[in-house]
């Protein structure tokens, strides 16, 4: 009959794309594998990082805010990071004042500039960062074993086929990543169908701070998140080149700040003076 027909044709259909596609743990396991590949080639580079904080009070004005400019440069345990700009300021009474070094405090306490400066060192100079970028983004095979993945299919970006994946925590935990597989983060992760290297990793707050605490503390934080975007330059090789993130901070009642980070990646160059290689415009994957 011809509808047994078609049920027998639609059933041999669907098993023939479910075949067809890979799963969300073998695609990322494709991810962890070529990303241990492509740091390994970009610690021969040398590059320009960016950094922007900035800091608002619950009204929207500036309170304070930094500029930087690193050189990073490969060593024999990851990278190196050499300050070649700075700029700040910060807002009192109404005066905005520019300083020209990290680490400045205007008075004795001065929260903004305190917290400002732990999360730009903690940016710069963590030891756990890939690239020199934060970690918190299941990339490698030791941090996916953190993390549940699901496929939610196929899309284009920027005219590039890409998979569209979910993943959340197994454990999750508002502290941070620890030796004992806790996460905070969950998100989405967008992978280049073709090459299966990473192309824009977004990640969001897995679990909201207790009302709990909220309520006798005064103290919460909202709409955090972080994205974190590769391009392909020449010669096959990608790159992290933006990643930044806004949240809200409210702490003991009194404190309240936006928070605005932005790092930029560019100027890519081999480091071995006896081979220069200079990339220019990111390549579409």
């Amino acid at each position: 009959m011809i509808w047994r027909s078609a049920i027998a044709a639609a059933v041999l259909c669907a098993w023939s794309v479910s075949a067809e596609s890979p799963t969300a743990d073998a695609i990322m396991a494709k991810v962890a594998e070529n990303q241990d590949r492509a740091q390994a080639a970009r610690a021969e580079f040398v590059y320009r990082q960016k950094m922007l904080i900035r800091l608002q009070r619950g009204n929207g004005k500036l309170a304070r805010e930094e500029e930087r400019e690193y050189r990073v440069v490969p060593t024999e345990n990851g990278i190196k990071k050499e300050l070649t700009r700075f700029a700040g300021k910060y807002e009192n009474k109404g005066r905005v004042t520019e300083y020209d070094k990290p680490g400045f405090l205007y008075r004795g306490t001065d929260i903004d500039g305190e917290i400002l400066t732990d999360m730009a060192d903690d940016l710069a100079n963590s030891k756990k960062a890939r690239d020199g970028i934060a970690t918190g983004f299941p990339l490698s095979g030791k941090e996916q074993q953190r993390y549940v993945f699901h496929l939610e299919g196929t899309e284009n970006y920027r005219g590039a086929e890409v998979y569209k994946i979910n993943f959340k925590p197994k454990k999750t935990s508002l502290v941070d990543c620890d030796d004992d597989g806790n996460s905070c983060w969950s998100g989405e992760v967008l992978v280049d169908a073709t090459e299966f290297q990473p192309v824009v990793i977004t990640t969001f707050l897995a679990k909201n701070v207790p009302v709990l605490v909220q309520t006798l503390l005064g103290t919460n934080i909202r709409h955090l998140g972080f994205k974190l975007t590769y391009q392909k330059f020449d010669q096959g090789l990608w790159f992290p080149v933006t990643y930044g993130g806004e949240f809200e901070v409210k702490a003991v009642f009194f404190y309240k700040r936006r928070f605005a980070i932005a790092l930029t990646n560019s100027g890519f160059q081999r480091s071995d003076v006896s081979s220069r290689v200079r990339f220019g415009e990111p390549v579409n994957p």
